[in-house]
């Protein structure tokens, strides 16, 4: 656990980071510093910062903390295919858990809503797969393709859409970040942050104020309000990951996600994303 003094200490380097990416100003500092000053003008700027962050530094720390220290560079150059694999619990329409193992295929893009994306699920008494290609979803089934049903089709556009993604890329995707506040949960301090894309779709980021990972997110859709929870962060290939995700939809649990293995820049066949 990093303590308050180092947590304001990693904010301004963060400031200082964003600063000199070009997402802050710093001021110029004069060639020959007066007698009576006491301490640089741009370490007052950054400390100044860390006590009011903007939404933009915010969102622009958690993307130089996801890419390990590298940020949104890094992410870019890493992330270019990621190759999923894990287990879900999944309430069915039934009320029942069913338990299902995945494969998940990703193709970046430019923007979000540009990625090739495909969800092999393997439920135990079928196995068919969702893809998200050209801004729209369609399944597999014994190689010929079908329209999902409705309710399926939202929940993985959801995981797109209102995932991480949507603020590690929100520049990429043209969103805007409104600063909502700070806020103590459960004795954990956050920063709340919302990201709203070109669509008017708003995701709600609740960010550790510590050590500025997102350890929460809250999206609503036709009058129900969901929550998203991130745990067990762990490094894969230099970027930090989520290795455990519940998604909550009101007071029920409807989705656990396990991550088993994750490898990213390995070669993906685009015949992974065809629709037939």
């Amino acid at each position: 656990m990093i303590s308050r003094s180092k947590s304001s200490t990693l904010l301004i380097v963060l400031v200082l980071a964003v600063a000199a990416t070009g997402f802050a100003q710093q001021p110029t500092l004069p060639a020959s510093p007066q007698k009576d000053e006491k301490k640089p003008a741009a370490t007052l700027s950054a400390k100044e910062a860390a006590k009011n962050p903007s939404a933009e530094v915010l969102a622009e720390s958690s993307i130089f903390i996801y890419g390990l220290g590298g940020g949104r560079a890094v992410l870019n150059q890493i992330r270019k295919t990621a190759i999923e694999r894990g287990k879900m619990s999944l309430l069915n329409t039934e009320g029942k858990t069913d338990q299902v193992t995945y494969q998940r295929w990703t193709q970046r893009a430019e923007t979000l809503n540009k990625e090739k994306i495909r969800l092999d699920q393997e439920f135990p008494s079928v196995r068919y797969s969702l893809v998200f290609n050209d801004e729209k979803v369609f399944g597999v089934l014994d190689d010929q393709v079908f329209t999902p049903r409705e309710d399926a089709s939202r929940t993985f556009q959801n995981q797109i859409l209102h995932g991480l993604e949507a603020l590690l890329r929100y520049k990429e995707n043209g969103s805007t970040v409104g600063l909502i506040g700070k806020e103590k949960v459960f004795g954990v301090e956050y920063y709340i942050l919302d990201v709203t894309d070109k669509e008017s779709r708003k995701t709600r980021f609740y960010i550790s104020a510590k050590s500025f990972r997102v350890m929460m997110l809250d999206y609503e859709q036709d009058g129900v309000k969901y929550r998203r929870k991130f745990y067990d962060y762990n490094y894969a290939q230099g970027t930090l990951v989520p290795f455990k995700t519940t998604l909550w939809a009101g007071d029920k649990v409807i989705e656990e996600t396990e991550v088993g293995t994750i490898t990213y820049g390995q070669k993906i066949d685009d015949a992974m994303f065809a629709g037939g």
